[in-house]
C-alpha cells in the first residue's frame, strides 16, 4: 500500500499555487489525494546572473479508516450522570445517580477495616505475583462461607464451585459465558426493571432473556402476582434472575413468604435459580439476613448460581472483586463446573487482580476485623435507613396533596424508586440540579440529612407540575 510520494522538478516562475483534483484507487480503502503545491523558491546558478524558481509537486496518499463503519456509542446511562453532574457548577446540586456511598458530608468512605487489611499486607511484605485463574484461595474460601454460612451442608459437602471474578459485573459474566456454552438456547429471566447492565451482559454473551413483571407503578411496589405468572410460564431449564436483597433500582424486596413462594414455584417448575448479591450486609446492615433468600435455595437442595460483590459492603469499588458461585448436587459436578469456569476464564482475562482479594480475606478471615466491619456496615446501612426516613417525613410535611409516600419507607438499600417518569427526572435535573438516572431512581447514598428537604422540594414540584 502506498504511504506517500514526492516528486520535485525545476520549472518556470510561478507567482501562484494551485491544487490538483483528489483521485481514488478503485478496488480498497486507499484513497490517494496528489496536491501540487507551487510556490517561488530562488536558486542562484553560479555560472550566471540570472535566478531561477522551483515548484516543488507533492502527492500524499491518505489512508481511509478500516473503523469507518464504528459508531459513536451512546453515554452511559449511569455513569453520564456523573459527568453531567461534574460540568454543573451550581451550588445545590446533588449525584443520586451512581451507587457509591458517601458520609453525611458527602465526600467518599474508605472504610477503617479496610485501611487496617492493607497495613497487614505491607507488614507481611505481600508480593504481586500472578493469581490461579480461579482467584486467591483464601478469598474463595471466605467469600462462599460468608454467603452460605460456615457450617452449611453445600459448603461441608464441597458442592460449592467458586472462582474469583472481576466485581460482580465480571462474575455475571462468567457466569453468562457459562450458560452460554453448556446450556445452548436455555433463557435467563430478568425482572422488569433490573440493574441497566443486566442485558448487556447477557447480550453480549449471546444469551437470550426476556423480562418478568416485577415494579407496580401503581403501588410503587411489587408486582407479585405478575411475578409469580411469568416465572411459572418460563420454559423448563430457564434461569430466573433474581436480586438477592436490594433490588436494584427498585429498593423493592419480596417479604420472607414471597420467597418462599418463589422457590416453590421455581422448584415446581424446574428452573434454575440466579442471583446477583451486590449488597449483603449493606442492605439491612446484618450479612446473615441479607444472604437468607440465597440460603433459602440452598437448603431446599436445587441447584444455584450466585454472583457476589464487594463493591458496597467493603468499599471496594475501584478493586473490582467478586466471585461467582455454582451449587451442584455433588461434589464431582461441581469440581467440573470449577474447571470449566477456569477454562473460560482463561481467554478473558487470564486471572483475576490480587489486591481486593487479600483485603477481604484478610477481613472475613480475622474474627477481629471481622467484627469491627460488621460495626461499619451497620454505621453505614444505618446513615441509609436514617436518610430515607428524614426524605420520607419531608416529603409527607411538604406535600398537602395527600399523596401516601409510605413506599419511600418500605424500600430497602441505597436506592429509591421514586415513581418519576422521565419527563419527571429531567425536571429533576434541569431545574433543580439533582441528578439521578431517567427511570426515577435515586441513590439514597449520595443524600445527607441536611439536603432532604431541597430534595423533597425538588420532587413535590417535579411530580405534581410535570406531566
Amino acid at each position: 500500500m502506498a504511504s506517500s510520494m514526492l516528486s520535485s522538478t525545476w520549472v518556470s516562475p510561478s507567482p501562484s499555487a494551485s491544487l490538483s483534483a483528489e483521485e481514488s484507487l478503485k478496488g480498497g480503502s486507499l484513497k490517494l489525494r496528489t496536491s501540487t503545491l507551487s510556490f517561488t523558491k530562488e536558486k542562484i546558478n553560479p555560472f550566471t546572473n540570472g535566478k531561477s524558481c522551483g515548484r516543488v509537486s507533492m502527492a500524499v496518499a491518505v489512508n481511509a479508516s478500516r473503523f469507518e463503519g464504528v459508531p459513536m456509542a451512546p453515554p452511559d446511562p449511569i455513569l453520564g450522570v456523573s459527568e453531567a453532574f461534574k460540568a454543573d457548577t451550581n451550588g445545590l446540586k446533588l449525584n443520586l445517580g451512581v451507587g457509591a456511598y458517601r458520609t453525611e458530608e458527602l465526600q467518599p468512605y474508605v472504610l477503617d477495616v479496610v485501611k487496617k487489611a492493607e497495613n497487614l499486607m505491607l507488614e507481611r511484605g505481600n508480593n504481586k505475583e500472578y493469581l490461579p485463574i480461579e482467584g486467591l484461595a483464601a478469598f474463595n474460601k471466605v467469600t462462599a462461607e460468608l454467603l452460605f454460612g460456615a457450617d452449611n451442608p453445600v459448603i461441608k459437602q464441597q458442592r460449592v464451585a467458586t472462582v474469583q471474578g472481576l466485581s460482580g459485573t465480571g462474575s455475571l459474566r462468567l457466569a453468562a459465558a457459562l450458560i452460554e456454552r453448556y446450556f445452548p438456547g436455555a433463557k435467563v429471566l430478568i425482572s422488569s426493571p433490573t440493574w441497566g447492565n443486566h442485558k448487556n451482559i447477557f447480550n453480549d454473551a449471546r444469551v437470550p432473556w426476556s423480562e418478568y413483571r416485577y415494579y407496580d407503578p401503581k403501588t410503587v411496589g411489587l408486582d407479585f402476582e405478575g411475578m409469580i405468572a411469568d416465572i411459572k410460564a418460563a420454559p423448563e431449564g430457564s434461569f430466573v434472575l433474581l436480586h438477592g436483597c436490594a433490588h436494584n433500582p427498585t429498593g423493592i424486596d419480596p417479604t420472607p413468604e414471597q420467597w418462599e413462594k418463589i422457590a416453590d414455584v421455581i422448584q415446581q417448575e424446574n428452573l434454575i435459580p440466579f442471583f446477583d448479591v451486590a449488597y449483603q450486609g449493606f442492605a439491612s446492615g446484618s450479612l446473615d439476613a441479607d444472604a437468607s433468600s440465597v440460603r433459602l435455595f440452598a437448603a431446599r437442595g436445587l441447584e444455584l448460581v450466585v454472583a457476589q460483590s464487594y463493591s458496597k459492603n467493603l468499599g471496594l469499588y475501584a478493586e473490582r472483586i467478586g466471585a461467582i458461585n455454582v451449587v451442584s448436587s455433588s461434589a464431582d459436578a461441581a469440581a467440573r463446573v470449577k474447571s470449566q469456569l477456569k477454562r473460560l476464564a482463561r481467554p478473558m482475562y487470564s486471572n483475576p487482580p490480587i489486591h481486593g482479594a487479600r483485603i477481604v480475606a484478610n477481613v472475613v478471615g480475622d474474627p477481629a476485623l471481622f467484627n469491627e466491619w460488621k460495626a461499619e456496615m451497620e454505621l453505614m446501612a444505618g446513615r441509609i435507613k436514617n436518610v430515607r426516613q428524614k426524605l420520607y417525613d419531608s416529603l409527607s410535611s411538604k406535600d398537602k396533596s395527600g399523596k401516601d409516600w409510605s413506599f419511600v419507607l418500605k424500600q430497602i438499600g441505597m436506592f429509591s424508586f421514586t415513581g418519576l417518569n422521565k419527563a419527571q427526572s429531567e425536571n429533576m435535573t434541569n431545574k433543580w440540579h439533582v441528578y439521578m438516572t431517567k427511570d426515577g431512581r435515586i441513590s439514597l447514598a449520595g443524600l445527607s440529612l441536611a439536603k432532604c428537604e431541597y430534595l423533597a422540594d425538588a420532587i413535590i414540584d417535579s411530580y405534581h407540575n410535570v406531566n
